[in-house]
C-alpha cells in the first residue's frame, strides 16, 4: 500500500471554529489515503489576527512543501478576503452557500457574526443544559431515579461507547439520556435490572466486536479476566441474546462514529 499523501488543513472562523471544523470533516473523511493534519484558528476578528493566520499558514505551506488547505466560516467579508490572500486552497462555507441563498430569498444577509449562537437565553438552550445534566447525573447506572423523565436509555456492556453517545445526545440534541451497563449478575438472571423493565420503550442497546472491546479493556486493565477476549465473546454473546430475547433494538458500534449512532439512535426510537 502506498504511502498517505499528507496535507495541513487549517479551520478558520470568528466564532469557536467548531462548525468550520465539523463542515471540514464530513469532506475531508471522503478521502481514506489523504493524512489530513488539522489545525484550529478561531475567533479570528481583526485585521492583526488575519494577519497572524496567513503567517501561519504560508509557514506551514513553506514547512509542508505544499500549500494547505483552508475552511473558513468568516462572516466579516474584509476579513475574509484577507484570509483567502494566504498562499493555500481556501474554501469559504458563506461565500459558497450565502450568495446563492441571497439570491433564492431575493434578501441580503445579515452579515452578523455569532448569530448561530445567539440563543444563549433561549429555552432551547436551557432544556441542553438540563439534559447535560440529567445525562452526567444518570451514567453507567449511578442511579435509577426519574427514569421516566429519560428520553432514551442506553443499555450495553463496558466500554461499548454508552457515555460518549449519550453526552452527545444531550449535548447536540438536549435529550436526556441515561445508561445502564450490562453486567454478569444481569446475565446469570437471564433478565434486565428491575428498574428498567417498566422503561422498556426507551431503551436502546449497543453492542460492539469482541475483538474490538478486547483491544479497549487492554488498554484500560492490561491482562485481566475483564480484558481477555475469552471474556469479551461471553459478555457480547450474552448481551446480544438478551436484547434479542427483550425486544430490544440495538446497532454494533465497531466501526461506527459517535454522529452515526446517535443519528441511528434518533430515528429508531422516533425522538426529535
Amino acid at each position: 500500500m502506498p504511502n498517505p499523501i499528507k496535507r495541513t488543513v487549517f479551520f478558520i472562523s470568528d466564532g469557536t471554529g467548531l462548525t468550520a471544523e465539523a463542515l471540514g470533516h464530513s469532506l475531508l473523511t471522503q478521502f481514506e489515503e489523504v493524512e489530513f493534519k488539522q489545525v484550529r484558528i478561531p475567533f479570528l476578528d481583526s485585521l492583526e489576527k488575519a494577519q497572524e493566520a496567513i503567517a501561519r499558514i504560508n509557514a506551514q505551506g513553506e514547512e509542508d512543501g505544499m500549500r494547505p488547505i483552508v475552511f473558513t466560516t468568516l462572516v466579516n467579508q474584509e476579513l475574509g478576503e484577507l484570509v483567502h490572500q494566504a498562499d493555500a486552497f481556501c474554501l469559504s462555507y458563506f461565500d459558497t452557500f450565502l450568495a446563492p441563498l441571497e439570491a433564492e430569498l431575493g434578501r441580503k444577509s445579515s452579515h452578523t457574526v455569532g448569530r448561530s449562537h445567539g440563543t444563549a437565553e433561549s429555552s432551547e438552550y436551557k432544556k441542553r443544559i438540563e439534559a447535560i445534566n440529567y445525562t452526567l447525573a444518570h451514567d453507567d447506572g449511578i442511579t435509577d431515579r426519574d427514569l421516566a423523565e429519560a428520553d432514551v436509555i442506553l443499555v450495553a456492556v463496558s466500554r461499548c461507547g454508552k457515555t460518549p453517545t449519550s453526552l452527545y445526545l444531550a449535548m447536540q440534541f438536549g435529550l436526556k439520556a441515561a445508561n445502564f451497563p450490562l453486567i454478569p449478575e444481569d446475565f446469570d438472571r437471564g433478565r434486565l435490572p428491575g428498574t428498567l423493565e417498566k422503561h422498556r420503550a426507551k431503551l436502546f442497546g449497543l453492542t460492539i466486536q469482541p475483538e474490538r472491546l478486547h483491544q479497549i479493556r487492554e488498554e484500560r486493565r492490561a491482562g485481566s479476566k475483564y480484558a481477555s477476549l475469552p471474556n469479551c465473546r461471553y459478555e457480547i454473546a450474552e448481551a446480544e441474546k438478551m436484547m434479542r430475547r427483550e425486544g430490544i433494538r440495538w446497532l454494533d458500534s465497531s466501526t461506527k462514529s459517535i454522529e452515526e449512532i446517535s443519528a441511528t439512535i434518533l430515528q429508531e426510537l422516533n425522538l426529535r
